[in-house]
């Protein structure tokens, strides 16, 4: 399978692709193409969630651990003495790290049912609906947001399926089929848990037609097809004989 750097260029690459073509539509703005690309990469390490020494797992937990630690300190800071709360937070940090990343890595399997479409799906349409819902960004923004975290994801499965091909003999590895999956037959509950998630979030999912007819209005894509080229480059290319 495809490594951390090779994941993180990918799913910056292609996100930093999208998102300026979307942005030099003039479909998103100057801090949703930042937002949207970050996204993108971001989704290009989620698959790896599951693998109990990758570097994304560990930093974000190390992430988790330092915000849930800080939040007890800001919730109990007006009641507890300086040393309670550096008690308090060494504990809740700690907690966190050690007890709560134990846990969830005796849980998961490499490349189990995270590692999967559906579940990357979820964590896109989940992000739609927090951006619409809780933080009430427009539903555009909102989707575009959740779409490139769902394509970074994809990016990170494509990858992995394309390492599973050892193209000096043209065979496949042991590897393939286990990234970009949709079902598993030994997990066949957990995926039924999965889809049935899936679908209350496709049924409660803000509406996806203002989004469709943006991109099918013809009038920003003819200011991309303007501004493609250099000017120098397209007065060459026009320059009248």
């Amino acid at each position: 399978m495809a490594n951390f750097n090779t994941h993180l260029n990918g799913a910056f690459a292609v996100s930093g692709i999208l998102g300026l073509t979307i942005y030099k539509a003039g479909l998103i703005d100057d801090s949703g193409f930042l937002i949207c690309v970050a996204l993108g990469t971001i989704g290009g390490l989620l698959p790896d969630l599951d693998s109990d020494n990758s570097t994304p797992i560990k930093l974000g937990f190390n992430i988790a651990s330092f915000v849930f630690a800080f939040g007890l300190v800001m919730h109990w800071r007006s009641e507890l003495s300086l040393l309670s709360l550096l008690l308090l937070w060494l504990v809740g940090y700690g907690f966190m790290r050690y007890v709560v990343f134990r846990l969830f890595t005796s849980m998961t399997v490499h490349r189990g049912i995270i590692h999967s479409v559906p579940y990357m799906a979820i964590l896109g349409l989940g992000l739609v609906c927090l951006n619409y819902y809780a933080l009430h960004n427009p539903v555009n923004i909102s989707w575009f947001y959740g779409l490139f975290l769902f394509g970074g994801a994809m990016v990170h499965l494509l990858l992995d399926e394309m390492y599973s091909v050892n193209l000096s003999g043209m065979t496949l590895k042991r590897s393939a089929g286990t990234a970009m999956k949709f079902y598993r037959h030994q997990d066949c509950w957990w995926y039924l848990l999965l889809y049935a998630l899936l679908a209350l979030l496709v049924f409660t999912a803000p509406p996806f037609a203002p989004l469709w007819e943006q991109l099918r209005d013809p009038t920003p894509w003819a200011q991309l097809k303007v501004g493609i080229l250099p000017t120098m480059i397209e007065n060459l290319m026009y320059k009248p004989k």
